[in-house]
């Protein structure tokens, strides 16, 4: 659930109109289908890490063992920031959302009290955040469902009296808008969409039984993701054509124009745009959610490791990084101020900044897993000792490190086709070149080498990092 929590946002329930629009039914059915194959080789990869050793830091832990210590330095801070500045983001979008009920209420309210609440659920106990993220997840989890049930039954016409049907798919341009061209624009943003599931990863250190859960929440999260996604856009595509202006606007501005609002005012229910205002409030405090705890964990992580100072490394007596997790709420909440001073390009440089840390997170998983098993090969263990094993490996994780490339790469076509100045263009990669401060920064501080895979540390005990003794199930 955490999983399909991170993956299931704004992405699929408002962005996804402009994908369809974009690329056409066919074209966003490709693109995301694509992209869900990348995101399942990258889970593949971490789910075998994952089960081997779970530990709060994680991919930072893996990096550090696997490839160099520097690398996982990188990884960990560039992870933190990420997921501090997205619990920013959210605190901007959940007081967007609440105007929609009370638009006379100062935005820096409803921040405030968001902030509190994901920092409560956090606070309280890694339980308490399971059960708060079980729940989120499960609201978006039953929309979606209930979505596709509508959906279906107004296209067999089961509700009738609705304008649907398989015609959508060939008029115009349709089912492919703007050809491959089409697909690369929405490839690129659906990326965006499915960013959050290496959250199970971090979750793993403190799950019950990991070399159980792990496995099974890797070996059924893409089937789930795939079907929420896959079965969403083509319903939609069935549903709306994609000349519809509204599937253009679509934005967290207007939820009444959501293709899921349109679909469900067409089916007759009333009061859609408030249901699926709700829905979406939900997705953003669980994306809040899951961001503090993701960040909090990292930073604590970098602090057992020597990487932060050693304050951020101390557990409470209820086992909660709680100095980790309170310097993690204040960056998340001086973010959510500079988008209030002047006019907000403080705030907006931050999150170009952070634009590409989730793409480098996975490319970085995709390599550390590849270091490990020549690690594991080169000290002569058996795969067998392994609670779970990827498939498809090495090609894998081979694939996965290049279709990453490839976005990443691709971040600088809308820009160009559309003849934006040189800033514009290259305004995505500022995260980029941070990466590579921080690695080589570190790797020149400390002079550390590239771990040789006969020399790697592939012992299954952490002494560093203490599990906390209440586990998430």
């Amino acid at each position: 659930m955490i999983a399909i929590g991170g993956a299931i946002g704004t992405g699929l329930f408002v962005a996804s109109g402009a994908t369809i629009s974009d690329a056409g039914p066919g074209g966003a059915l490709v693109a995301y289908a694509l992209v869900g194959i990348m995101v399942w080789l990258v889970m593949q990869s971490l789910g075998e890490m994952a089960a081997y050793l779970p530990v709060a830091g994680s991919f930072q832990e893996y990096g550090t063992r696997y490839v160099s210590p520097s690398f996982g330095f990188a990884m960990g801070w560039n992870y933190w920031f990420n997921w501090a500045i997205t619990v920013a983001a959210e605190l901007v979008a959940a007081a967007l959302v609440m105007k929609y009920w009370l638009p006379d209420v100062p935005s820096i309210v409803w921040s405030a009290l968001f902030l509190a609440l994901i920092f409560g659920l956090n606070a309280l106990s890694a339980r308490a955040y399971g059960e708060g993220e079980f729940w989120f997840a499960a609201i978006k989890v039953t929309t979606v469902v209930v979505f596709l049930v509508i959906g279906v039954a107004m296209i067999l016409g089961i509700l009738s009296g609705h304008d649907a049907g398989a015609r959508h798919w060939v008029e115009g341009e349709a089912p492919f808008v703007h050809g491959g061209m089409g697909i690369l624009a929405v490839f690129l943003a659906a990326g965006y969409s499915f960013q959050g599931t290496e959250l199970v990863g971090v979750a793993a250190g403190e799950a019950e039984n990991p070399e159980e859960t792990i496995p099974r929440a890797i070996r059924t999260i893409f089937w789930r993701i795939m079907l929420f996604y896959i079965g969403a856009i083509a319903v939609i595509g069935f549903l709306i054509p994609y000349t519809d202006p509204n599937l253009l606007n679509s934005s967290e501005e207007n939820i009444a124009i959501s293709p899921f609002t349109l679909v469900f005012h067409r089916a007759g229910i009333a009061f859609a745009a408030a249901l699926m205002n709700a829905v979406i409030l939900t997705s953003v405090l669980s994306a809040g959610n899951s961001g503090l705890f993701a960040s909090t964990r990292m930073l604590f992580a970098l602090a057992r490791q020597g990487h932060a100072p050693r304050f951020f490394g101390k557990l409470n007596s209820r086992h909660i990084p709680m100095r980790a997790l309170i310097a993690t709420t204040c960056i998340g909440m001086a973010g959510f101020i500079t988008s209030l001073v002047g006019d907000g390009a403080a705030y907006e440089f931050l999150l170009t900044l952070s634009a590409l840390a989730g793409f480098i997170t996975w490319m970085g998983i995709s390599w550390s897993h590849y270091c490990f098993r020549r690690a594991m090969r080169a000290q002569g263990h058996d795969l067998s000792e392994l609670p779970y094993r990827s498939r498809f490996f090495p090609l894998g994780a081979v694939v996965a490190l290049i279709m990453c490339v490839a976005v990443v790469i691709g971040q600088a076509y809308e820009p160009l086709s559309t003849g934006e100045d040189l800033f514009s263009v290259l305004a995505p990669y500022l995260g980029i070149p941070c990466f590579l401060a921080l690695w080589l920064g570190h790797r020149l501080k400390t002079g550390s080498r590239p771990v040789r895979p006969e020399e790697a540390n592939l012992s299954r005990h952490v002494p560093n990092l203490p599990q906390t003794q209440e586990g998430l199930a």
